[in-house]
């Protein structure tokens, strides 16, 4: 199923990802994150139902998003690993469709909660997952190596 959303050029549509998306994710992956993840980490991530990618209008890749579900604690528990958007493709409503259809995605996958990790430091990524329900439930030192991370749940009906 594709979802199309209005952003700044033209529409978005969010699909599952495929292997052919692979060196796009990684190069947007490079250019948001000081410790990015290696093309294998999202390799391995390709038969996961909740990562997805954005698209524009040719085919280009704009972000992604990496999420899952485990059993933990006699639990489905939904875990946005990793999200991101190109530079140039931010504020345009592209995160925000990303991680509507991940919970979406999540919630049919019998996610009862889902939890994400966000550096302390990235406002705008914790704005953003406020505004979707997302409570800060602790702080985790050290997390990323060079920062703590904050960890944030929703719990889902």
């Amino acid at each position: 199923m594709t979802t199309s959303v209005p952003s700044a050029d033209d529409e978005i549509s969010i699909r599952p990802a495929e292997r052919a998306d692979l060196l796009a994710v990684v190069r947007i992956e490079q250019a948001s994150f000081s410790q990015p993840w290696p093309y294998d980490a999202f390799e391995r991530f390709l038969d996961e139902p909740g990562f997805l990618v954005a698209v524009g209008p040719t085919g280009a890749v704009a972000g992604y998003v990496v999420a899952n579900v485990i059993r933990q604690y006699g639990r489905n528990r939904g875990h946005v690993k990793d999200i991101a958007v190109l530079p140039d493709d931010r504020g345009n409503g592209v995160g925000s469709a990303l991680l509507s259809r991940a919970v979406a995605v999540l919630v049919s996958h019998g996610a009862d909660s889902v939890k994400l990790e966000v550096r302390e430091s990235n406002d705008a990524a914790k704005r953003l997952y406020r505004q979707f329900g997302f409570e800060p439930l602790r702080r985790v030192p050290d997390y990323y190596g060079d920062e703590d991370a904050i960890v944030m749940v929703r719990k889902l009906e």
